[in-house]
């Protein structure tokens, strides 16, 4: 029989010290953008070392899209201190005329040729990533592409999975209750991630260069300053208009255990799609995209959360999943807070701890495709319309409007707050809660409303009050000292980068197209 609420909550203050020392780290992605709060067309620094190989400051889709990663931290203030410092080095480096975009939706592009494909160097790892992004940007183009957001990495402690196995009533234990614990979190987070959007989002409204003359079915009214937005969007990061590929809605993927994940993923890996047979992989010597595929790789599938196990040699991700478990977790649905100046702020990171932590101690049933589509539906309507009063979700067999399950999950994420505190000193996770649980009753409070009304109070230009807000904290970033690292960290890193880079071209010894062939041929085997 399976315990109830109350039950797995006693379970979890009986051993409270399993919940402590969670694993956790950062990818902050975002923009270069020029004085005019146009995308900058200069190289990728060279004073940040090679985007290839450095440890903590790399490009994403775009050679002007930055993206910052730390290490994995056992506690937030360290956390932070890892990513301030690296945001204080990019900041102080930055050509003087180049600020940091901080919202999520890009900033006014011209055209799709106005943005540059991340270079990576000569060697055939390096061509392989830049063709990848070839490729993304013949499927979908390179709008969609330089959307910025935060991935958050979590793992929970080694200790917590044997309290795992006793509040699922499960014979599991070891590597085997981890992926099957991570499994039932994910379930979870797919019924109620639509949180995340709902409490975090925070881009309701987008230059309106964004839709490059394209049409949209989305019922934007426009501000008359180039900017349009949905009156009651949370966020178009996540919307079929931005970082999402209707392309996929057919791959059925499964996530009722490890092994039927895999085997999905991996059935979805060759799978064909007849417009990209149509365009072709190479053209008068020139690489269009890595195969026809739906997915030309596993990291084009795009979902709000993934499984993820550190990989050796030359696994895949789902090489490294089948050999030895999932070891953490990606939430991949933040978008950049443009109220802080890291794109993140602690409350954030202590409620995603709460939230994270609930999914995987609460019953998660498995998860029918029926169930699955009604998830997505659930999700689609909450970053396009979720501060509507009107709205109302149905998970599980029970249908509320966001107030009414924003009070149901409240309580149980108060108690889980009151367990998780128990080991440390300021009640970081009841606070979070005290701040943020208002916004479930309280539309007005949720970042998309609130960056809404400062847009609004701007004159309407989304534009502008973002190039403000790059301005202020450029200086802010600035002005700050060292927490952790030091310019010679930093100086260390870019050597190490360039180093290795060369390593690498050095050593390449087949050519790019038997590179590839090889590759795929690893790749495929289970």
């Amino acid at each position: 029989m399976s315990n109830n609420f109350q039950q797995r909550i006693t379970i979890l203050s009986k051993y409270s010290n399993s919940l402590t020392e969670f694993g956790r780290g950062i990818e902050r992605e975002t923009l270069r953008v020029n004085e005019d709060g146009k995308l900058s067309q200069e190289k990728h620094p060279s004073a940040y070392g090679c985007a290839l190989t450095h440890d903590s400051i790399t490009t994403d889709f775009a050679e002007s899209l930055l993206e910052f990663i730390t290490p994995v931290a056992k506690d937030v203030e360290q956390l932070f201190d890892y990513l301030n410092d690296i945001h204080h080095h990019v900041a102080v480096n930055l050509p003087s005329e180049q600020y940091l975009w901080p919202m999520s939706m890009p900033c006014y592009v011209q055209t799709e040729d106005h943005v540059e494909l991340a270079q990576f160097g000569t060697s055939n790892i390096g061509r392989m990533k830049t063709t990848y992004r070839q490729g993304l940007k013949n499927r979908y183009g390179s709008m969609m592409q330089i959307i910025s957001g935060v991935h958050y990495n979590f793992s929970l402690p080694s200790d917590f999975w044997d309290v795992w196995s006793e509040l699922h009533n499960s014979p599991l234990t070891g590597q085997a209750a981890q992926s099957a614990g991570y499994m039932g979190l994910i379930r979870n987070y797919l019924r109620y991630g639509w949180v995340i959007p709902y409490l975090f989002g925070a881009s309701p409204a987008i230059c309106k260069s964004f839709l490059q003359g394209k049409e949209t079915t989305l019922s934007f009214e426009n501000t008359g300053k180039g900017t349009i937005y949905l009156p009651y969007g949370t966020s178009l990061r996540l919307s079929d208009l931005g970082y999402t590929n209707s392309s996929q809605s057919g791959l059925n993927i499964c996530y009722n255990n490890l092994d039927n994940y895999l085997t999905s993923v991996r059935k979805a890996l060759s799978m064909k799609d007849p417009s990209f047979t149509e365009m072709g992989v190479v053209k008068e010597g020139e690489y269009l995209q890595l195969n026809d595929n739906v997915l030309q790789i596993e990291n084009e599938l795009y979902a709000s959360i993934r499984a993820k196990r550190v990989q050796t040699g030359n696994e895949t991700p789902s090489q490294a999943l089948k050999a030895r478990g999932i070891e953490y977790i990606e939430i991949r649905s933040l978008d950049v807070n443009p109220f802080c100046k890291l794109g993140i702020t602690k409350e954030q990171v202590h409620f995603l701890d709460l939230f994270l932590t609930w999914c995987a101690s609460v019953a998660s049933p498995e998860l029918s495709q029926e169930e699955y589509k009604a998830c997505a539906s659930n999700f689609n309507d909450v970053v396009t319309r979720g501060r509507d009063p009107e709205l109302t979700l149905t998970i599980a067999e029970q249908t509320f409007d966001v107030a009414g399950w924003g009070e149901w999950l409240n309580s149980q994420l108060m108690e889980m707050a009151i367990v998780l505190d128990k080991n440390n000193d300021d009640d970081c996770y009841q606070n979070a809660m005290q701040h943020i649980s208002p916004r479930f009753s309280h539309p007005e409070l949720t970042s998309s409303a609130r960056i809404l009304e400062r847009i609004k109070q701007t004159q309407g230009d989304n534009g502008s009050l973002a190039l403000q807000l790059s301005k202020q904290y450029k200086t802010e970033l600035t002005e700050q000292p060292y927490a952790v690292w030091s310019e010679q960290v930093f100086a260390e890193q870019k050597q190490e980068s360039i180093v290795k880079q060369k390593q690498i071209e050095d050593a390449d010894t087949l050519s790019f197209p038997d590179f590839l062939a090889n590759y795929f041929a690893n790749a495929n085997k289970a």
